[in-house]
């Protein structure tokens, strides 16, 4: 597997995901982390991968289609999320639909618009997460704020929500991450802006604290085993053919998409 960023929830739980699928499947996995992404150190991961005559790769660092345009002839690759997709076989996951479902629930609460604390520029699910919020604007025929960028860090999310609490009228935010929307929660708690009777928050990934946060936090789940299960099928049935330039832009069983888990940190505006 290649990844670039173990700290991020997203990437370590897909990472799990694939670990126990491949186990299942009678595979060990190993593992190259990228400092960054680039055509070189992309090359690099492969190579290294090559050398020690792995079965397949999983590509899970948001690579560029063309980072992938040279891979080692022969080696199996499925990757996670769309930017390859039309490329090699890519498992993925509807990030923008999940944040339509999270800024749709806040806007048929009655709230007027949602102001969205976006995660790294560098990664193709911020700009998803990006688009489905601007979408469910649009459906709901609202003008989207202005968008506040982050870094999926609890403390960039403590900084946005600090710029938040200073606007009066805010009374809905959707964070990209479940870390930068405790970093939100905390900074409203610190200025006395209560959730969700002033302000409701939902985030994004369902990490195992959320259900345990005060309050708990509604947010948007992302079945990492199953996203584990495909890729690892996936890679099975690639193994089978001599060279995979066929497969090309299939979606193996189909795109996935996550679902809204209502808790605590959303009500109706005007509740408070």
């Amino acid at each position: 597997m290649i990844t670039r960023d173990r700290a991020v929830h997203g990437a370590a739980s897909a990472l799990l995901g694939i670990e126990r699928a491949a186990r299942m499947g009678g595979y060990s996995l190993r593992v190259e982390s990228l400092r960054r992404v680039d055509p070189h150190t992309v090359a690099e991961a492969f190579a290294t991968l090559a050398r020690q005559c792995v079965a397949g790769v999983i590509t899970a660092a948001s690579l560029p289609p063309t980072a992938l345009l040279r891979l080692p002839a022969g080696m199996p690759v499925v990757a996670i999320q769309s930017d390859a997709a039309g490329v090699i076989p890519a498992i993925v996951v509807d990030q923008a639909a999940g944040a339509r479902a999270a800024v749709a629930h806040l806007l048929g609460l009655g709230h007027e618009q949602v102001w969205h604390v976006a995660g790294a520029n560098d990664w193709p699910e911020t700009h998803s997460r990006v688009a489905g919020w601007r979408a469910a604007h649009r459906a709901f025929r609202r003008p989207a704020p202005p968008m506040l960028e982050g870094d999926w860090s609890a403390r960039s999310g403590y900084a946005a929500g600090l710029s938040l609490a200073r606007r009066r009228t805010v009374t809905a935010v959707f964070a990209a991450s479940d870390q930068m929307a405790l970093g939100v929660l905390r900074a409203f708690a610190e200025r006395g802006i209560r959730v969700p009777e002033d302000v409701s928050v939902v985030g994004f990934d369902d990490i195992p604290e959320a259900a345990y946060l005060h309050p708990p936090l509604t947010t948007i789940r992302q079945n990492h085993d199953e996203v584990g299960r495909r890729c690892v099928t996936a890679l099975l049935e690639l193994f089978a053919v001599t060279h995979h330039a066929g497969l090309i832009g299939q979606e193996p069983d189909g795109t996935l998409r996550p679902r809204l888990v209502l808790r605590d940190t959303t009500t109706r505006a005007g509740n408070g």
